[in-house]
């Protein structure tokens, strides 16, 4: 029997909460009131400034909505009081279809999705004629932007974006290795898995202890290394540590049967004997981000089931490692895949958990914003880094991708005490006790900060749990020089998220400098060594970073250069 299609299961998601809100026609009444009320009240207001006279605004937006900075959204009565309607209109909604009861928890996460995204598409900030940006733009160059804007949008529609999929943003403005992943670095050691990159030093001597830095499988590793501006593997370099990076290769024919097993074993334990090799450690730094961070902590259980001490910490970056409530990726990675999605998947091994998943939580900064700058104001392509990287997404396995759908997004057998058995040992995330820095983001929809936080109170050894600003990518990406978003701190690590973030105390800046101080002192000595460049030890260089793995179609390795550094 088929699956229905993703439409009908999103109509009857909506059914089902459009019968819920009837069922109860009171509470209906009462959430109608409020909205009418609120809106009464920013009429009142708005008349008092009108007349000169003290006010205060009904609706603001939240912390990090940058849609309205424009200063004419609050010196203008006309916009400002658009802005309001819109903000209080778009909380009641989203607040009626949270509180609706009685539905299942996937119909009410895809029903929030949902309309979450309804709610931005309609943002005043995306139409021109309620933008002050954009009428001011169309009013000075006589109109120019628009049809520059129609230019543009023409363009990305001939190119394929009228499919559904975004146009590459900044597509003739960003060159892998130049302005974009263009950290100096070698690739080291590579197999069919993955290339293992080595980042140039930039002091005279490094850290006893390197850093190996593993990215989600579902998209390229240059997270980490965006602009000059943003890199965090360009600050870890220059910090003195000896940085390396997996880049996952984009998956073919030849890999559709390689598992989460595989991933463990050819992966990322593959990396940590090529980082042991390179540089002659045999303790090593380890940083996962999202599903990198879920491998991470399944490689980390592995190693503990047999006694591999390689671990000198672990960085958990917006990683899910409790799959109770994953947000997004339970919405958008459900077992039950409409048959159109299934056959695709298995035709181009393209994972439905890439690239949706990273740009519909963040609509309005990845989405929207680029909307607005290129077909409104029209600028040409917005020069997103971001933007760019996640329409990078990397073809996954379908064994791979089943595995995660099966064992760890539906059973979530990854915190259960012997749940899984990987690469021939039972593992139990219990007994990992190597010390564990924990980075979730407030605004994160794809791995929830709340289930992050349980997830860290299961470990056995001692953990500092950082809650960041933000979203799920920009709270990664977080230099020290922009100073922006902040993060809380709470040691005392009590039973709850909530009572976590109720003692916690904020702090201004990046959590990239608090991580640098937990990590020196997790070292126990501040030992140097000379910087060690790639290609000086065993391993030889094999190419220039960024690499052929990282490229859109990556081309299997050569049998010479497979050979010389092993499987």
């Amino acid at each position: 029997m088929a699956f229905p299609s993703e439409e009908l299961r999103v109509a009857k998601a909506f059914m089902d909460v459009s019968a819920r809100l009837l069922a109860n026609p009171y509470r209906l009444a009462q959430t109608q009131m409020a909205m009418m009320r609120d809106h009464v009240h920013l009429w009142q207001q708005s008349m008092l400034k009108t007349m000169g006279m003290p006010f205060h605004a009904v609706a603001t937006p939240g912390p990090g909505d940058s849609r309205f900075a424009d200063q004419a959204w609050e010196e203008n009565f006309l916009f400002d009081f658009i802005k309001q309607s819109y903000l209080i209109t778009a909380r009641h909604l989203q607040g009626t279809v949270a509180r609706a009861a009685g539905l299942d928890a996937a119909s009410q996460r895809q029903v929030q999705s949902r309309t979450e995204q309804y709610v931005a598409a309609l943002s005043p900030t995306n139409f021109a004629l309620t933008n002050p940006e954009v009428l001011r733009a169309t009013f000075y160059s006589n109109g120019r932007n628009l049809i520059n804007g129609l230019r543009e949008l023409l363009k990305d529609l001939e190119h394929g974006a009228g499919e559904g999929r975004l146009p590459m943003a900044g597509g003739g403005t960003f060159h892998l290795g130049k302005d974009i992943a263009a950290t100096p670095g070698k690739v080291v050691f590579e197999n069919e898995l993955l290339q293992l990159i080595q980042y140039l030093p930039t002091t005279a001597e490094q850290h006893r202890r390197p850093l190996l830095i593993v990215p989600p499988w579902i998209n390229k590793y240059y997270v980490f290394d965006l602009r000059e501006s943003n890199s965090f593997v360009r600050w870890a370099t220059d910090q003195g540590l000896s940085t390396f990076v997996i880049s996952w290769a984009s998956a073919g024919e030849k890999l559709t049967h390689r598992s989460f097993d595989d991933y463990l074993s050819d992966g990322f334990l593959a990396a940590i004997d090529a980082v042991e090799m390179a540089t002659g450690e045999q303790e090593i730094h380890l940083l996962g981000y999202c599903l990198g961070g879920t491998l991470l902590m399944a490689t980390l259980a592995w190693m503990a089931a047999r006694g591999d001490g390689r671990a000198a910490s672990a960085t958990f970056l917006a990683s899910i490692v409790d799959f109770s409530d994953t947000g997004e990726v339970r919405t958008l990675a459900a077992r039950n895949l409409p048959v159109g999605v299934d056959e695709k998947l298995r035709a181009d091994l393209e994972s439905p958990l890439a690239t949706d998943t990273f740009r519909i939580p963040h609509a309005n900064e990845l989405l929207w914003s680029f909307v607005i700058n290129s077909y409104l104001l029209g600028r040409g392509s917005f020069p997103a880094d971001l933007l760019y990287w996640s329409a990078d997404a990397t073809r996954v396995p379908d064994a791979l991708h089943r595995f995660v759908l099966e064992n760890l997004v539906e059973a979530n057998r990854l915190v259960q005490p012997g749940g899984l058995s990987l690469a021939g040992s039972a593992i139990d995330i219990g007994r990992v006790k190597v010390p564990c820095y924990f980075l979730s983001a407030i605004e994160d929809h794809i791995s929830p900060w709340q289930s992050s936080y349980l997830a860290a109170r299961v470990l056995g050894g001692q953990v500092r749990f950082v809650l960041g600003g933000a979203g799920h990518v920009t709270g990664l990406v977080n230099p020290p020089a922009a100073n922006r978003h902040g993060y809380w701190i709470n040691t005392a690590l009590p039973g709850s998220a909530d009572d976590f973030l109720s003692g916690a105390t904020r702090h201004p800046g990046s959590w990239w400098t608090d991580w640098q101080q937990w990590l020196l002192a997790q070292a126990g000595d501040s030992a140097r060594v000379p910087a060690r460049t790639p290609g000086d030890g065993p391993l030889e260089v094999i190419e220039e970073a960024p690499g052929r793995y990282a490229a859109a179609l990556a081309k299997p390795p050569s049998p010479g250069q497979a050979a010389r550094n092993g499987p």
